[in-house]
Parts: C-alpha cells; sequence; structure tokens
C-alpha cells in the first residue's frame, strides 16, 4: 500500500448510491433534516442515520442541532467543488440517472401502486372485469362476482383466501 492520501476512502463513502444521493440532494446548499435525506435516498430513517454518521465521521457533512432537529449540509465548500466534480465527469460520460414519477410515460401506461394496479392499463383493466360482468359497482361499493371469482381462480388467485383478510378485496376511490 502506498503512503498518502486515502481517496478510496472517501470515494467509497461518496460512491454508495444512497449516500450519493443524500449528498447530492445538499448540493443545492440548503441543510436538512434525517427525515428529508431518508426520503432523497429511498431509505428508512435509521438507514439515513447509519449512512450520515459514516459521511459525518468521514468529514463530508457538518451536522447542526436546532431544537429537537438535526440539520445536516455538506461540511465544506471543498467537498461541494468534488461532487460537482464527479457530477460533471458522470454527465459527460454518460452515467444519467432518471427520478421517475408521475410524468414518467411508462409509469402512467402501468404500474403497482401500493397493493393494487394503477396507470392507463390498470384503469382498462378494471373497466374490462366491469364489462365482462366480472365486477358490478353499486354506488361506492365494488362487488366481485360469481363469474368473476371464476376468473380470477383461472389465474390461481385464492380468492377465499383474498377475502379473508383485512384489507378489501376490491374498493373504489
Amino acid at each position: 500500500m502506498r503512503e498518502g492520501p486515502d481517496i478510496a476512502h472517501i470515494a467509497a463513502l461518496i460512491g454508495d448510491p444512497a449516500r450519493a444521493n443524500m449528498l447530492t440532494a445538499l448540493m443545492s446548499g440548503k441543510a436538512l433534516t434525517v427525515s428529508e435525506l431518508a426520503g432523497e435516498a429511498g431509505v428508512t430513517i435509521q438507514t439515513a442515520s447509519s449512512h450520515l454518521s459514516k459521511l459525518d465521521e468521514g468529514g463530508l457533512l457538518r451536522p447542526r442541532k436546532q431544537g429537537r432537529h438535526k440539520y445536516f449540509s455538506l461540511a465544506s465548500d471543498e467537498v461541494a467543488h468534488v461532487l460537482e466534480g464527479l457530477m460533471g465527469l458522470a454527465a459527460g460520460s454518460g452515467y444519467l440517472r432518471k427520478r421517475t414519477g408521475p410524468r414518467d410515460a411508462e409509469l402512467r401506461q402501468a404500474r403497482v401502486c401500493y397493493n393494487h394496479l394503477a396507470g392507463d392499463m390498470g384503469t382498462q383493466m378494471f373497466d374490462s372485469l366491469i364489462a365482462q360482468g366480472h365486477l358490478v359497482l353499486d354506488g361506492k361499493e365494488l362487488i366481485l362476482t360469481d363469474s368473476g371469482a371464476a376468473f380470477a381462480s383461472e389465474f390461481e388467485i385464492d380468492v377465499e383466501g383474498l377475502c379473508k383478510a383485512r384489507a378489501p378485496v376490491c374498493r373504489v376511490e
């Protein structure tokens, strides 16, 4: 091992995707809380706290307590310059991330939202099940018909098991 600065240690801190997302969020110059940074990283608050501790120990963050909240910001302009350089290098090399959201065409077409189908295809499927008589909409109540239960069973869906669950099998909002 050669003597000198250990860039691998700093690179490993920055190189974790969750930590990279947190650091990128702090590039705005605004101090953020653990829960805000957890949301940016797509991790739980506990996981975010662990990542933030590592970044703090590595000298990349400056934590600040204000009341009952703890805010984090980048430790220095030097950290911001390194991140800016890496962002430019990644963009120039074609390594771009895409954050999906409501405007993403593929998500608008089909997706699973919590435990139900959503998007245009989910809506089309719902309309088709109504049109075929597998579901009946009675006011705000959605009823699975006998033909609907038979249809679902053809796909090896355990309709009886679903009916015993606490959450409703079908609902309209």
